[in-house]
């Protein structure tokens, strides 16, 4: 929309001048005639330019014709006040007029209700009013109407409230024009807002207060204060009413300027004694329909004059009082009542008559009459007082009354308990034995000193009563100090009063002794292990027996028991603290010759008479390293060494013989271990560790000499380990044919006469020596069998399979525990049947030892037999 600019005349004295509207930054982009000036622009100020001026700000005013020109020139500045009057450009043509025409409209109607019908009112086309751009303004600028250009319809454009518009004022007419351009006019009108009862009337106070002396007489007048109604007319306040009574009633008064006012009449004499207040409603009636009212309350007292004595509400006060009550607690309170007021109705109290008993008891409380206690109170000392007291008022007129106060008594006092005889301890295995004897009272009355007497019931006790209160604890069933010594006994005593009171005595009682637990060890049987060449009087361990007795009963003795076997000299060997209990090794044992041993121990108390029981003692004597190995074969103590022959022609590994030895000791101490001490060629022969063998470590050459000396040490696997030595004298020969005969110190030896072992020695060796020769036949006679075959081959006949049956079995001495076979193979077409090579057959580990000895011997390994 293209922006519009207004021209003004501004009549003045010094001069006219023609301006031009220019915008200010605190309005809108748009200039607007300060005639018709929007709402938008209400206040503001709109800055004008003009030639002979610096600067005219014009303040717009919608409600008048008229507006404020402020001026400024030069640094000087003034101000000047007047009255323009605004011209619009048609300045001469005179405006149209019509006549002034009224409507009305009913106030609180809804928005957009008809109002009239402006174009047939104005006598104009359709669509005139929009073509002279008509427009409605009120005084108050407020947009209360609103015109339809294509219609003509004036509506309205909000509610009406007429109390809001017009507040008292009678009739409320609102003013306003219908402007018109082209050519200009101005169609004036009035809108009258017509009143509805809409509003009730209200009081100032929700309650007035009105003092009246009892003695007013009748017709006297109270004006009251009048309610407010907004309303006008008839939908005003018409009348007032009070609400029915025997005292008062209402009038209605006209005043000068129209309003209606209530005054209270009093119909009749007020009696304060009989009714000091009364409460009226007071309401006010408008003439609206339907018509609407307000209320008030209106209090009235009724101020006394002395004409009554103080009277007391109970001529006589009865009251029971705990005999618990604190001091300060109140007892009564009594009250007398004046039926004046001010200092005729002022009532004081006091005692008529103070006792010696009473004084220190009670307080009166003069103002409230509150009769509290000043002491405690003592039902078993006093169960009653009577009190008398006397009422003033300030004429001097009193009154009288009496109080009665009975102590009511309280269970206050908890039983009592007296113990007349006790016995404690009680001997065990003592059915009904009386215990204590003991009297239990109460100091209190009725149910208050009533009493049940009781003890737990988890007890071997009962209580049994007899005369005046008295009881006697006695046991029920026989006690067993084992199983509990001693017995805290509460006996319990409780009244049957509110809140019940109660009495706790602890009584304890003692069991004595009776010696009827005989001892017990902790184990039926202890075993006991004790090394070998243990050193005398070595304490090997310990029993222990228990007696659940006491004193005397519960010391155990100690002692060894006869063992059933005479031949066992068990005095010799052990001994007992009778005390403790703890054995001792008498001598040093020998593991070799006694390996265990048993016996009893006896534990006795000493009660009367003695109970006893017994336990077995296990003793098993540990092996010590305390025997060197002995050497079995070759023997030692013959007069000739023993020569082992070996021929020439020996493979490595050839079994030259095998140390055979033994150790007394047992299990690691028996372990043996062979090792080769001395040689006289070293790296010719060797010694198995395990077993004793001494084989031969290479082949035998024509530089070694013919007699061997090896010196083979036997080692056990003891802590510390012990050993012994054997020498061998070992003859290189170069055929079993060749005759050897045994030097001379040797037959001289062999006619020495021999000791046992060694007898036995030569019985094994001859033993061993026939079941070989035994089995070489055996393996000659199946060779002859199979020779036919063999010899067209022109080679050694193998023997299918091994040699059954085993040549020798030591067990038990840790050194012949393997079985050996020896595979015997004889060259076929030579005379002398001589043996080529003899090859036990031996574990694995052998085998594979073997096998590394004879990989640098092609001899030895074309002649081995498998």
């Amino acid at each position: 929309m293209p922006k519009k600019c207004y021209q003004f005349y501004i009549r003045s004295p010094a001069e006219a001048k023609r301006l031009k509207c220019k915008q200010s930054p605190q309005v809108s982009r748009k200039c607007y005639s300060p005639t018709f000036p929007d709402r938008l622009l209400t206040g503001r100020t709109i800055t004008f330019s003009v030639s002979s001026l610096p600067k005219i700000e014009l303040t717009l005013d919608p409600g008048r014709a008229f507006v404020e020109v402020k001026m400024e020139a030069g640094g000087e500045r003034f101000h000047q006040q007047r009255q323009v009057l605004i011209f619009f450009l048609l300045l001469g043509v005179t405006f149209a007029g019509w006549e002034s025409r009224r409507y009305s409209v009913m106030e609180e109607i809804e928005s957009g209700t008809f109002v009239a019908n402006l174009v047939k009112d104005l006598g104009l086309r359709v669509g005139e009013l929009a073509a002279r751009e008509a427009r409605v303004v009120s005084e108050d600028n407020e947009p209360r109407l609103q015109l339809d250009l294509q219609t003509g319809k004036l509506t309205l454009n909000e509610k009406l409230d007429r109390e809001e518009m017009c507040g008292p004022t009678d009739p409320c007419v609102m003013h306003f024009q219908v402007l018109l351009k082209k050519p200009l006019g101005v169609f004036r009108a009035e809108l009258l807002v017509r009143d509805i009862n809409d509003h009730a009337p209200e009081f100032p106070e929700r309650e007035m207060t009105l003092k009246i002396p009892e003695n007013s007489p009748p017709g006297t007048v109270f004006p009251l204060k009048k309610a407010q109604d907004l309303d006008v007319g008839n939908n005003n306040i018409q009348n007032y009413s009070i609400s029915p009574n025997s005292y008062f009633h209402v009038s209605t008064r006209n005043r000068g300027d129209g309003r209606k006012y209530p005054e209270l009449v009093l119909d009749r004499e007020l009696d304060r004694e009989k009714q000091a207040l009364l409460r009226l409603t007071l309401t006010a009636l408008d003439g609206g329909a339907p018509p609407r009212s307000g209320t008030t309350q209106i209090r009235i007292l009724v101020l006394d004059i002395n004409d009554n004595a103080p009277e007391f509400a109970q001529a006589h006060y009865q009251v029971q009082v705990p005999e618990n009550s604190p001091v300060g607690a109140l007892v009564v309170k009594v009250s007398a009542r004046d039926l004046d007021t001010g200092t005729n109705g002022e009532v004081s109290y006091s005692f008529f008559y103070s006792s010696q008993e009473m004084s220190p008891t009670f307080e009166l409380n003069s103002l409230s009459g509150e009769v509290r206690l000043i002491k405690k109170l003592d039902f078993e000392t006093v169960s009653s007082y009577d009190l008398d007291i006397d009422a003033f008022d300030g004429g001097g007129l009193s009154g009288k009354c009496s109080v009665s106060i009975e102590v009511v008594d309280v269970n206050d006092n908890a039983p009592e308990l007296t113990i007349s005889s006790l016995t404690s301890p009680i001997p065990e295995n003592s059915p009904e034995t009386e215990v204590a004897l003991f009297r239990i009272r109460d100091r209190d009355s009725g149910d208050n000193g009533k009493m049940t007497c009781s003890i737990q019931d988890d007890l071997p006790f009962i209580l049994k009563p007899s005369e005046d209160n008295f009881y006697t604890l006695v046991t029920n069933g026989a006690l067993d100090r084992e199983s509990k010594a001693e017995y805290n006994v509460t006996i319990t005593v409780t009244d049957l009063g509110t809140p019940r009171l109660k009495t706790e005595h602890n009584i304890t009682v003692l069991v004595s002794d009776v010696n009827d637990n005989a001892p017990a060890f902790t184990q039926t049987s202890y075993t006991l292990r004790v090394s070998e060449n243990n050193s005398p009087a070595l304490h090997i361990g310990s029993v222990s027996a228990t007696d659940p007795d006491a004193g005397a009963n519960a010391q155990v003795t100690y002692s060894l028991l006869p063992p059933p076997d005479p031949l066992v000299p068990l005095a010799s060997l052990v001994s007992i603290n009778p005390d403790n209990g703890h054995l001792f090794a008498l001598a040093s044992l020998d593991y070799e010759a006694l390996r265990a041993f048993e016996f009893r121990v006896g534990a006795a108390d000493r009660g009367s008479p003695a109970l006893s029981s017994q336990a077995l003692v296990r003793v098993l004597v540990a092996d010590d390293n305390d025997n060197a190995p002995f050497v079995l074969y070759p023997l030692q103590n013959a007069s000739a060494p023993c020569t082992e022959l070996v021929p020439r022609a020996a493979e490595p590994g050839y079994l030259v013989t095998k140390v055979v030895a033994v150790d007394g000791d047992a299990g690691q101490n028996a372990w043996l271990s062979f090792q080769l001490l001395k040689a006289t060629e070293p790296g010719l022969f060797g010694v198995w560790a395990h077993n004793g063998e001494v084989r031969t470590a290479r082949l035998l050459s024509e530089r070694d000499a013919p007699k061997q000396r090896l010196v083979v040490l036997v080692r056990d696997n003891g802590e510390p380990p012990l050993s012994a030595s054997v020498t061998l004298h070992v003859l290189l020969v170069d055929g079993f044919s060749q005759p050897y005969l045994p030097p001379p110190e040797a037959e001289a030896a062999a006619a020495a006469p021999a000791d046992p072992l060694t007898v036995y020695l030569v019985v094994a060796l001859a033993s061993v020596s026939s079941l070989f020769l035994f089995s070489v036949l055996v393996f000659v006679a199946v060779r002859l069998c199979r020779r036919a075959g063999a010899a067209s081959a022109g080679r050694c006949p193998v023997p299918e399979g091994h040699f059954p049956g085993h040549l020798l079995d030591v067990s038990g001495t840790g050194t012949l525990s393997q079985s050996y076979q020896y595979e015997v193979c004889l060259t076929g077409g030579t005379g002398t049947n001589e043996f080529k090579f003899l090859k036990p057959v031996l574990p694995s580990i052998l085998e594979s030892n073997f096998e590394r000895k004879s990989e640098g011997s092609p001899t030895f390994q074309n002649r081995l037999v498998i």
